[in-house]
């Protein structure tokens, strides 16, 4: 490695190990690492997968890969001995703007499993070049600019491949780019990012606007462009359709080349759909499979035996209905066959719920995906059980063995190994390395639960990860920590099902209890971190409210000593990676039957981090996993309000008006000193939708919320106990390895 390097840093800058900066030495391990991929050996197999999905939030690679080289331990070293720090060499690195929240980073957390189980499958999504926005906290304000990552040292490869997509009027050239995905100590697969020679970055102008109509120029800029108009949500159709062209005519041109008979196409590939933003790719290769000489009955019964849907979401807006006009505009040539496949689906059932095409004219993707694939997924057991008894259940009633579940998991080679290699390393120490391979090993841990010399080092290992969070956000934001205080942290995507506004109005409850002189044993430091998408203004209103809370105390010298409230800037897979570590509460208290899985849940608890949760998604795993003494939980369950929902039985405004401890908390935001250092618009906005309407029931588990974080609170000053509890949750973290999703993804639907 070290000759290598050299070599690299002489050639590229006229450097040595000596003499090169950060950047330099960046660019010398970029170009090592990937040559090292290059030599590894690709999976093959008869039948191929293609993970086609919207989004991949794959982080900074540079250290990942590394580790799954088997060469992470010896740069640290050779570096450490020129006087260079691995850590400090990654802060060169650009975070590549692929994803968004949890369904990207599950995504990439799979690829790596993928390759690790030595299972044939490549990844496919768009290379969008500004992500979907860096976050920028001004005035107590989120600010949306453009993010873009891209630069001519990166690990993007252009392949040479090329496909014409064909639009209404227009046709687009597809230039497929690689990033290479090395298995852990195995063998090699392909992300696969499709762009145009057209985008052009000078479109957008102040913060991310841009004129949404010039598709040529603008399809692949930004992830999840703003849909709040119908330009919005046409480019939306049009980013779907370049993606999944792109992949079908990818998947018919390797299987041709890897003497694959399209008439059986089944037999060599399989498809996951990842939500339903990929779900054109099901008419499409039907079209492509025609015009290939099948028929369509032929081409329709290939179609339905090669790909399989996982539906990631609960919430009926967010599964994807388009006017059928627009895709008639986007892509003429699929409404034909999607007309062609409603009829169909219209035979085998004639109840409108079912319908692809609905009596307002508008295609249900999901409708599409259940249809004409041969799997439907859920990611967590009780979001598999909702889908089947009342989201999906007449597609249940009609196709009972297609649904299946699959919890979400995450790889431990990153979120352990990588983000906290002390711990990894004491977990090695007492347990050996087989949990980097099985992760259930973690459970040989629990023989230590009574070892005080163990507990002790686990919350030594806890508290270096505090000071370490610490010391980051003191550098880059100017946020100083007491890391002597619990850290309390949610840190996710913003949205009102995730309840960041409950934590901050327990946030009031702590501000005012101390006030009044009621002091907590130890002080509170409540750490949030959350991107709201540009035209949810609600999620940005919480944002504010957040921000100017945490100014008041701040600013309080009552109660700055014993309570901080902070934001995280740009929250992404970088900042988890150092946030994660250091958690001691973990904050997972969407409203019951909203969350479908969750995977930060399974991050922070193999970090030794304890959940303060409601029984949603994969929290009610984790409980039935670590034993209720090891998670706190509370609220009302999915099934309650599932029913409240049904009844119409929940009022924000009743409670408000029963309850005045409620109240005085809700009332809070709208209080003078929110007033007089926050926009009044926004703050009054909030308070009225909390009041008047809160869909997402933030009033209805409130107070049961604030009694168990108190009790938690005081759970924690018995440090041998949370020690415990802590190692507990470590040792039960195994059965949340994406490994395992992804063996039985293979078991029981992709039989690579």
């Amino acid at each position: 490695m070290e000759q290598a390097l050299q070599k690299i840093l002489k050639e590229k800058f006229e450097k040595t190990l000596e003499t090169a900066d950060s950047r330099e030495i960046y660019i010398a391990l970029l170009y090592f690492t990937r040559d090292k991929m290059a030599d590894m050996p690709v999976n093959e197999g008869k039948r191929k997968l293609y993970y086609v999905s919207a989004e991949f939030l794959i982080g900074k690679l540079l250290s990942n890969n590394l580790i799954n080289l088997g060469l992470f331990d010896e740069a640290r070293e050779l570096l450490h001995r020129y006087g260079h720090e691995l850590t400090e060499i990654e802060e060169s690195e650009n975070e590549p703007s692929l994803g968004n929240g949890g369904l990207g980073r599950l995504a990439a957390c799979f690829l790596d499993s993928i390759a690790s189980l030595n299972l044939c499958g490549d990844g496919a999504g768009l290379n969008y070049h500004d992500g979907l926005f860096y976050q920028k906290l001004e005035n107590n304000y989120q600010r949306e600019v453009k993010n873009p990552w891209m630069s001519s040292d990166s690990w993007l490869t252009d392949t040479g491949v090329h496909f014409t997509v064909e639009f209404g009027g227009f046709t687009m050239d597809s230039i497929m780019y690689d990033i290479c995905v090395p298995g852990y100590q195995g063998r090699r697969n392909a992300l696969h990012l499709f762009d145009s020679p057209t985008v052009d970055e000078s479109l957008i102008g102040d913060g991310i606007s841009f004129d949404k109509t010039d598709i040529p120029r603008n399809l692949t800029l930004f992830l999840y462009p703003d849909d709040s108009d119908d330009a919005g949500r046409l480019l939306r159709v049009y980013q779907q359709y370049f993606l999944v062209s792109s992949t079908a005519q990818l998947i018919l041109k390797e299987t041709k080349e890897r003497g694959g008979d399209l008439a059986h196409l089944h037999e060599y590939v399989a498809v996951q759909i990842n939500d339903t933003h990929p779900t054109m790719i099901i008419p499409e290769l039907i079209r492509l499979l025609v015009k290939e000489g099948l028929s369509m009955d032929e081409a329709v019964k290939e179609v339905s035996l090669t790909c399989a849907y996982t539906n990631h979401t609960i919430l009926a807006e967010a599964l994807e209905k388009w006017p059928a006009a627009f895709i008639e505009k986007v892509a003429p040539q699929l409404m034909p066959i999607i007309k062609e496949l409603d009829e169909r689906a219209k035979k085998i059932s004639d109840d409108p719920r079912v319908a692809i095409i609905d009596k307002d004219n508008r295609v249900h993707m999901a409708h599409i995906d259940i249809h004409f694939g041969y799997s439907v997924n859920g990611v967590a057991a009780l979001h598999t059980e909702i889908l089947k008894e009342s989201e999906l259940h007449p597609f249940y009633e009609l196709y009972p063995e297609k649904f299946n579940n699959k919890t979400n998991g995450i790889t431990f080679r990153r979120w352990l190994l990588h983000c906290n290699p002390n711990l990894a390393a004491y977990v090695e120490s007492l347990i050996g390395p087989g949990f980097k391979t099985d992760a259930m090993e973690l459970e040989k841990l629990l023989s230590f639960t009574d070892d005080e010399t163990v507990l002790e080092k686990l919350l030594a290992i806890k508290q270096e990860n505090k000071e370490e969070l610490a010391g980051y956000l003191k550098e880059t934001q100017g946020i100083v920590l007491n890391t002597e205080s619990v850290f309390d942290i949610q840190v996710k995507r913003l949205h009102e099902y995730k309840r960041q506004q409950m934590n901050a109005l327990y946030a009031v409850y702590k501000y005012l209890q101390i006030k009044a002189g009621h002091l907590p044993p130890r002080p509170i430091t409540m750490i949030f971190g959350a991107k709201a998408a540009p035209a949810y203004t609600i999620a940005k209103d919480i944002i504010h409210f957040i921000m100017c809370l945490g100014q008041i105390i701040d600013n309080d010298p009552d109660v700055r000593d014993w309570l901080k409230v902070v934001m995280i800037e740009n929250y992404n897979v970088t900042k988890a990676a150092k946030v994660i570590p250091a958690c001691d509460i973990s904050e997972q208290i969407s409203l019951a039957s909203k969350e479908a899985s969750g995977t930060g849940n399974m991050k922070f608890m193999l970090n030794g981090a304890v959940t303060l949760g409601t029984e949603d998604g994969a929290n009610v795993e984790i409980g039935e996993l670590v034993g209720k003494e090891n998670i706190y939980t509370f609220g009302k369950s999915s099934d309650e309000v599932i029913d409240l929902y049904a009844t119409h039985g929940y009022s924000s405004a009743a409670i408000y008006d029963s309850d005045p401890e409620i109240a005085e908390l809700v009332d809070f935001i709208i209080d003078k000193k929110m007033i007089r250092i926050g926009d009044v618009y926004a703050l009054c906005r909030l308070y009225k939708e909390i009041v008047g309407k809160d869909w997402f029931m933030t009033l209805l588990d409130l107070k049961e919320y604030i009694a168990v974080k108190e009790k938690m609170l005081m759970d924690y000053e018995d440090r041998k106990a949370w020690a415990k509890k802590s190692l507990v949750n470590i040792a039960k973290a195994g059965f949340f390895s994406s490994d395992r999703t992804i063996q039985e993804y293979n078991d029981d639907i992709w039989h690579l």
